[in-house]
């Protein structure tokens, strides 16, 4: 599988058309059991095929029990800049809930390995609105990570898919979904306490310390350029999108065979209206208006005016540099505020 990766990307080397790589990042799995020399296969495939700006940030996804110090110094020495540490949970019996395999002594262990390690850029998972998690039980898992003082903290609410162990017991009446108003509380009280801590809410899910954002996710929410490479994987160049198979087996015999087996799909213009508004409106810059309104011919505060008046008046959005933002109160409605802005053909 990656001699098959390494293979894509050289198949692919023409996708962004030469332009110089920001971002690497591993992830979609669990690429912390890679051995770190399959790490630099792939990295120096990369390396070979594309332009790398100086100083690009190169993230590894991980999980904590992968971790030795011994690891994370060979994962730094073949390039690896950033982690992403999934801790998810300091509470051991909501890990043992949600079918992770650490324990929390073990996540804490992980990311002071880290910076034993050398690393100077680490995010950290967690994941709130679980069943059983009580707002008092939230704010220690809060205490615990302000603690470890890491770079970056990503949190999300937990999303209960039809197909998956929860989406299952759902239907069997075995899982209760948080109730609305406590996953609210929560996410306010994630963002107070982070803000207080000096952390800077830059996207709904995504908190850092100044100069630490995450400038690959950040990518995703300003519309540039990306390739993915291997199975299931994504890649967008502006014009289309394309998926690679999911399937093992079929992804492995086209890369032999000297083909990339994807689907595209050819984006139009209320695709390109919709994505900018659900993504950018999840950010601190907000929703350009100005830009909508020359790329795309969409009049975004004409053509809603009455609904943004009123969002106004209840204080979940501002309109300042030609921009949209939510507040913190309107970033708790933020689906329902960019489906209700989408445009309709």
């Amino acid at each position: 599988m990656i001699r098959m990766m390494a293979e894509e990307i050289l198949l692919q080397r023409d996708y962004l058309e030469g332009e110089s790589l920001q971002t690497i990042y591993f992830g979609g799995g669990t690429p912390s059991l890679l051995d770190p020399s399959e790490v630099r296969l792939l990295l120096t495939a990369i390396f070979n095929s594309h332009p790398v700006s100086p100083g690009a940030e190169i993230t590894l996804e991980a999980n904590p029990d992968d971790l030795t110090l011994a690891r994370l110094r060979d994962f730094k020495s073949v390039g690896i800049n950033r982690l992403s540490i999934g801790v998810q949970s300091f509470d051991d019996e909501i890990l043992t809930y949600l079918n992770r395999a650490h324990q929390a002594r073990t996540a804490i262990e992980s990311v002071d390995a880290a910076v034993k390690a050398g690393f100077e850029n680490i995010s950290i998972d967690l994941i709130y609105a679980i069943p059983g998690l009580t707002e008092q039980a939230w704010d220690r898992n809060l205490s615990d990570a302000i603690g470890l003082n890491p770079q970056h903290i990503s949190a999300y609410g937990l999303t209960i898919e039809e197909k998956t162990v929860f989406g299952n017991w759902q239907r069997k009446g075995r899982l209760q979904p948080v109730a609305e108003t406590l996953a609210a509380a929560q996410l306010e009280r994630l963002m107070d306490r982070l803000s207080a801590a000096g952390y800077e809410q830059y996207e709904i899910s995504n908190f850092a310390k100044p100069g630490f954002q995450s400038r690959h996710n950040s990518s995703y929410w300003r519309g540039v350029k990306y390739l993915g490479i291997g199975p299931s994987a994504h890649s967008y160049n502006l014009i289309s999108r394309q998926f690679n198979v999911a399937n093992n087996h079929l992804y492995l015999r086209s890369i032999k065979e000297g083909n990339v087996p994807c689907q595209v799909e050819i984006l139009n213009r209320r695709d390109h209206v919709n994505e900018y508004i659900l993504t950018t409106l999840r950010t601190d810059k907000g929703c350009n208006v100005t830009l909508l309104r020359r790329n795309f011919g969409y009049d975004l505060l004409g053509l809603h005016k009455d609904y943004i008046r009123q969002l106004q008046s209840h204080d979940l959005v501002t309109i300042e540099d030609e921009s949209l933002r939510l507040t913190n109160a309107g970033r708790l409605l933020a689906d329902k505020i960019s489906s209700d802005l989408f445009l309709i053909e």
